[in-house]
């Protein structure tokens, strides 16, 4: 036992768990949706960068899973990849397909949609990060300050490719909207710290769900104001909220590739 974990009550340790689940799942399967784009992406430079942020989305769900870890919740490994969907905390949007058809078959995927998802949750996981530097878990603000590091430079590569595709030509556009429309259907529990919130919040581990919005909504304003558009309003929840391990069929898929390697040899280092 960590000397960390002996100085926490039950109901902080509690609340800490479930808050370091929903970073963790989070990246681990938003950066898994990215890896699906190695060799399809529009460019070749596009394919290495993606790789990359994918690269290190995943090495951010690892520092979370470790500090779980930590925490003598588990074996980082055995929690990133042997837990079951109903167990998982990640929000509806990380989990979605890239789009029709499978990625070593005959894959149809959205490169627009790819570039509103990823966007809008890097801006989403930004807020985050900025408010978990004040975490009142240290060893969770301390990660936080290393996420943000890399994190700049996500954030902008996004940004670029979402602008340019907004003042680019009529097809791109439409391709544009339909995809933010599709994003945005999937957005209502990624602020939502579902079940957990009045601990979560109340341990003041990190902001309110309310703060994080309006903070998201003011970070995109000047971006859509520059290109004439209204920053879409963030839904409730669906009936689905994956913070409370309400998922779909697409994280099961996810979570069969996801595993696949790990199951089959357990004590590789992962």
């Amino acid at each position: 036992m960590s000397s960390t974990e002996n100085v926490l009550s039950p109901e902080y340790k509690e609340a800490v768990t479930n808050l370091l689940f929903q970073l963790a799942d989070d990246d681990f399967l938003i950066s898994f949706r990215g890896s699906e784009w190695l060799g399809l992406a529009p460019h070749i430079e596009e394919d290495v960068a993606s790789s990359s942020i994918s690269q290190d989305t995943m090495g951010h769900a690892a520092m979370y899973y470790t500090l779980l870890e930590e925490l003598s919740i588990g074996k980082a490994d055995d929690l990133a990849h042997l837990r079951p969907a109903s167990e998982r905390k990640n929000s509806i949007l990380a989990e979605r397909v890239n789009g029709e058809g499978y990625y070593m078959e005959t894959p149809q995927y959205d490169w627009a949609y790819a570039v509103v998802r990823n966007f809008f949750y890097a801006q989403a996981k930004k807020v985050k990060i900025d408010s978990l530097r004040q975490s009142s878990y240290q060893p969770l603000a301390e990660t936080a300050v290393k996420v943000n590091m890399e994190l700049y430079y996500h954030l902008l590569h996004w940004k670029t490719w979402f602008v340019q595709l907004l003042s680019s030509t009529d097809e791109a556009k439409q391709k544009m909207t339909a995809a933010m429309e599709l994003v945005m259907k999937d957005f209502g529990d990624v602020f939502s710290y579902g079940n957990e919130k009045a601990a979560i919040e109340g341990n003041q581990l990190i902001a309110s769900e309310e703060e994080l919005k309006a903070r998201w909504t003011a970070n995109m304003t000047p971006i859509f104001e520059s290109l004439e558009m209204a920053v879409p309003a963030i839904p409730e929840a669906s009936e689905k909220n994956g913070r409370n391990g309400e998922h779909t069929e697409e994280l099961d898929g996810a979570l069969a590739t996801l595993s696949e390697v790990y199951k089959l040899d357990p004590v590789a280092v992962w």
